[in-house]
């Protein structure tokens, strides 16, 4: 029986801009980045240690992957990348210039910012509140 998710594909128009954002901009570690040929490459990164779950970098191939790069969770929050510190990370992202699009507010869930990658994905920047 699987036991947990290991990466989820992301597209992207090329392998190198996004590396430049994901692991440049946001922080992320590139875990393995093999040339298959053709153009083609397995590129992992992870915003943890390197077993733990990350992105597959998959390149947009054809015509309707080119067209939900950036948008495939249909303009909703689509990843969801967790800190044990929001108030350094938030400054860190905006200091690099990550496009936020609201302030930083409280939920239920704990301190939480939406901002948008390179190609337009939101993600939520979340800190779970404090156990008690």
């Amino acid at each position: 029986m699987p036991t947990h998710l290991g990466a989820l594909a992301l597209l992207v128009h090329d392998y190198d801009e996004a590396l430049a954002y994901y692991v440049g901009v946001l922080g992320f570690r590139l875990v393995e980045d093999t040339d298959l040929g053709q153009g083609k490459r397995w590129v992992r990164i992870a915003p943890g240690p390197a077993d733990s779950p990350g992105l597959l970098l998959a390149r947009a191939v054809t015509g309707e992957q080119r067209a939900a790069v950036g948008n495939q969770a249909g303009g909703r929050v689509f990843l969801f990348l967790h800190t044990d510190d929001f108030v350094r990370d938030y400054a860190r992202l905006r200091a690099a210039g990550v496009t936020f699009l609201e302030e930083p507010r409280h939920e239920s869930y704990g301190r939480v910012v939406v901002f948008q990658d390179c190609y337009g994905n939101k993600w939520d920047l979340l800190e779970a509140p404090p156990t008690l």
